[in-house]
Protein backbone atom coordinates (compact mmCIF):
# COMPACT_ATOMS: atom_id res chain seq x y z
CA UNK A 1 0.00 0.00 0.00
CA UNK A 2 1.41 3.39 -1.00
CA UNK A 3 1.27 6.32 1.45
CA UNK A 4 -0.17 9.63 0.32
CA UNK A 5 2.54 12.27 0.90
CA UNK A 6 0.47 15.17 -0.40
CA UNK A 7 0.93 17.50 2.56
CA UNK A 8 -0.68 20.87 2.07
CA UNK A 9 1.72 23.81 2.05
CA UNK A 10 0.90 27.38 2.97
CA UNK A 11 2.07 29.96 0.47
CA UNK A 12 2.93 33.14 2.37
CA UNK A 13 3.50 36.36 0.44
CA UNK A 14 5.53 39.25 1.84
CA UNK A 15 4.85 42.66 0.27
CA UNK A 16 7.81 45.05 -0.05
CA UNK A 17 6.27 47.60 2.35
CA UNK A 18 5.82 44.97 5.05
CA UNK A 19 9.23 43.40 4.39
CA UNK A 20 10.95 46.66 5.36
CA UNK A 21 9.50 46.30 8.87
CA UNK A 22 8.67 48.88 11.52
CA UNK A 23 11.04 49.62 14.39
CA UNK A 24 9.59 49.37 17.90
CA UNK A 25 11.24 49.73 21.30
CA UNK A 26 8.08 49.35 23.38
CA UNK A 27 5.12 46.99 23.28
CA UNK A 28 1.93 47.62 25.26
CA UNK A 29 -0.19 44.51 25.75
CA UNK A 30 -3.86 44.53 26.72
CA UNK A 31 -6.33 41.67 26.81
CA UNK A 32 -10.00 40.85 27.16
CA UNK A 33 -11.64 37.45 27.55
CA UNK A 34 -11.55 36.93 23.78
CA UNK A 35 -8.41 38.66 22.46
CA UNK A 36 -4.92 40.02 23.12
CA UNK A 37 -4.01 43.40 21.66
CA UNK A 38 -0.32 44.21 21.17
CA UNK A 39 0.54 47.81 20.30
CA UNK A 40 4.08 48.40 19.02
CA UNK A 41 5.46 51.88 19.72
CA UNK A 42 8.71 53.74 18.97
CA UNK A 43 9.64 56.04 21.86
CA UNK A 44 12.29 58.67 21.12
CA UNK A 45 14.38 60.25 23.89
CA UNK A 46 13.27 63.77 24.82
CA UNK A 47 9.99 63.52 22.94
CA UNK A 48 7.04 63.23 25.35
CA UNK A 49 4.60 61.88 22.76
CA UNK A 50 4.73 58.61 20.81
CA UNK A 51 2.38 57.00 18.30
CA UNK A 52 1.41 53.38 17.96
CA UNK A 53 3.22 52.16 14.83
CA UNK A 54 1.47 48.80 14.54
CA UNK A 55 -1.33 46.91 16.32
CA UNK A 56 -1.68 43.14 16.28
CA UNK A 57 -4.84 41.44 17.60
CA UNK A 58 -4.60 37.76 18.58
CA UNK A 59 -6.86 35.11 20.00
CA UNK A 60 -5.76 33.85 23.44
CA UNK A 61 -4.70 30.56 21.82
CA UNK A 62 -2.48 32.31 19.28
CA UNK A 63 -1.10 34.69 21.93
CA UNK A 64 0.07 31.69 23.95
CA UNK A 65 1.61 30.08 20.85
CA UNK A 66 3.40 33.37 20.05
CA UNK A 67 4.68 33.59 23.63
CA UNK A 68 6.12 30.05 23.45
CA UNK A 69 7.66 30.65 20.01
CA UNK A 70 9.24 33.94 21.13
CA UNK A 71 10.66 32.33 24.30
CA UNK A 72 12.10 29.49 22.22
CA UNK A 73 13.73 31.93 19.78
CA UNK A 74 15.20 34.03 22.62
CA UNK A 75 16.65 30.84 24.16
CA UNK A 76 18.21 29.85 20.81
CA UNK A 77 19.59 33.37 20.28
CA UNK A 78 21.18 33.37 23.74
CA UNK A 79 22.72 29.94 23.15
CA UNK A 80 24.35 31.27 19.99
CA UNK A 81 25.22 34.83 21.07
CA UNK A 82 25.19 34.96 24.88
CA UNK A 83 22.71 36.34 27.38
CA UNK A 84 20.59 39.31 26.39
CA UNK A 85 21.02 41.93 29.12
CA UNK A 86 17.76 43.32 30.49
CA UNK A 87 18.42 47.00 31.19
CA UNK A 88 16.19 49.10 33.41
CA UNK A 89 13.76 51.27 31.49
CA UNK A 90 12.93 54.81 32.66
CA UNK A 91 9.51 54.91 34.36
CA UNK A 92 6.60 56.41 32.48
CA UNK A 93 2.84 56.20 33.03
CA UNK A 94 1.24 52.96 31.94
CA UNK A 95 -2.35 53.91 32.77
CA UNK A 96 -4.01 53.30 29.42
CA UNK A 97 -6.83 51.43 31.16
CA UNK A 98 -7.59 47.73 31.25
CA UNK A 99 -5.14 44.99 32.09
CA UNK A 100 -1.79 46.04 30.68
CA UNK A 101 1.62 44.48 30.33
CA UNK A 102 4.86 45.79 28.94
CA UNK A 103 7.40 44.06 26.73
Amino acid sequence: MEEDNNEQQLNIELDQDIAEGTYSNLAIINHSVSEFIVDFINIMPGIPKAKVKSRIILTPHHAKRLSKALADNVRKFEQAHGEIKDFEQPPFPMNFGGTTGEA
